[in-house]
């Protein structure tokens, strides 16, 4: 039995069997998995498997792996259930008490706030889009080096690279757009088809009040409010619909509502609601300066923890389709750096060999971005390391905010942003990175790590 295969097996195990298991999916760093009766859980001993760096208690449970390995662990634990990844297995057979139990938890979930759980269904849209942003995003900033650099943009292999790289988020509106409506229970494909009335080029012929239409006015927002409401249409419309036409008359009639009611109200709405909160961060960067780049980047490591913080997508992707950039990205990406600082300090002045092993294990993925193995591994069972990379991270988003550093896209964070912030700043991202690890360091081996907290590690 393969590593992949025996971890995989031995988390099973600890979930209380294959059969305890509902749901099973994965992100970049996590097995994310919801199961019928969370009292057969071993979560303690699941923290002791070998390989998991942490257990997070969510409105799914996670369990921390670190990114490539949650690929295959999570396939291999495909294999051994027979379950499919991303589905969610069927509750006809369940009887009364185990769905009433389901529901109590669900509804005591300490934290399940209805702020939280706005967040987690706007991370849960644009979770499964990460891979395709990072990658686009990574090759678009390549891209942009290469021809500040000197590299014809004409030749066909740089458009080709252009293409490739600027592609998705061309057309990021529409996979928005079907994983809007699948939150929202509605059908995906239209979702898609709310997202498109956003982006056609077609609106700049269309005169509303007088005005013409802008393309792209309300940006991804404009396009979850679009696809929220087409799944609601969806949903009721059914009901008076009868069976035999269903197919013809549910979808057709949520989509002309939902088409005109985006041209009238929603693309206005949503376009208001951009500009505020664009103005609003760009403000606040610009009032605060270097406070405000220290306080973001300070408390951003406790978003991360929750897993809220791929709610902030929309986010950056409005600043940037507002003023061409993202200051806010830079800011927030010395979170992890600070990370990376303090498991460097912990390193050299523990004697705990599983500890080293998981912060040597940790380090590369963290430099690359990738901060939750740190994270969930090193820091947070700690306690004191995880502030003290806080105020590592502070003093480095300090920087990058009194420099104004920002991202041409979106992608991770670590030493790849260098190629999608402009050009004429890589040099200097690169020193807030290395300011953020320096004082993430000093402040752990000052006095945020001594021997004893490693003693239950």
């Amino acid at each position: 039995m393969g590593k992949e295969q025996q971890m995989a097996h031995s988390i099973i195990e600890k979930l209380g069997g294959a059969s305890n298991i509902q749901t099973l999916m994965h992100c970049m760093t996590r097995i994310r998995v919801d199961l019928h009766d969370p009292s057969k859980a071993d979560l303690k001993g699941l923290k002791d498997v070998d390989g998991v760096l942490g257990v997070v208690e969510d409105d799914t449970l996670q369990i921390i792996v670190g990114p490539g390995i949650v690929n295959r662990v999570t396939l291999a634990i495909s294999e051994e259930t027979g379950m499919n990844i991303h589905s969610v297995d069927e509750t006809d057979h369940m009887d009364l008490e185990q769905m009433a139990r389901m529901n109590k938890d669900a509804i005591n979930k300490k934290n399940a706030t209805p702020f939280k759980q706005f967040l987690r269904k706007i991370a849960s849209i644009f979770i499964p889009l990460i891979p395709a942003i990072v990658a686009s995003g990574l090759i678009a900033g390549i891209t942009n080096v290469a021809i500040r650099m000197g590299a014809d943009p004409e030749t066909s292999f740089m458009q080709m690279l252009s293409l490739i790289g600027w592609g998705v988020f061309g057309y990021l509106a529409v996979f928005v757009g079907i994983n809007t409506a699948k939150e929202f229970g509605g059908t995906p494909a239209l979702g898609g088809a709310a997202g498109i009335l956003i982006i056609n080029p077609g609106l700049a012929n269309i005169t509303v009040f007088g005005d013409p239409l802008v393309v792209g006015r309300g940006g991804l927002i404009g396009v979850m409010l679009a696809a929220v409401l087409i799944a609601w249409l969806e949903k009721r419309i059914r009901k008076f619909v009868p069976a035999a036409i269903d197919i013809i008359v549910t979808p057709t009639l949520a989509l002309l509502i939902t088409g005109f009611a985006t041209l009238y109200i929603l693309q206005p709405v949503g376009g208001f609601l951009s500009d505020v909160i664009t103005k609003g961060l760009l403000n606040l960067i610009d009032i605060g300066g270097i406070f405000s780049g220290l306080i973001l980047a300070g408390t951003f490591l406790p978003l991360v923890v929750t897993g809220l913080h791929q709610g902030l997508t929309p986010v950056h992707m409005e600043l940037i389709n507002s003023i061409g950039d993202d200051p806010l990205l830079p800011i927030l990406a010395m979170g992890g750096a600070g990370q990376v600082g303090a498991a460097f300090a912990i390193y050299f002045k523990t004697r705990n060999e599983r500890l080293r092993k998981v912060i040597k294990g940790g380090l590369p993925v963290g430099m690359l971005g990738i901060g939750e193995p740190l994270i969930f591994g090193v820091t947070l069972p700690l306690g004191r390391p995880f502030l003290t990379a806080c105020l590592g991270a502070a003093v480095g988003g300090a920087f990058q905010a009194f420099f104004k550093i920002a991202t041409i896209a979106i992608g991770v964070s670590g030493i790849p942003l260098v190629f999608l912030v402009h050009a004429n700043q890589m040099v200097l991202y690169l020193l807030g990175l290395v300011i953020a690890y320096i004082f993430g360091f000093l402040f752990t081996w000052t006095f945020g790590f001594k021997e004893s907290m490693a003693k239950d590690i």
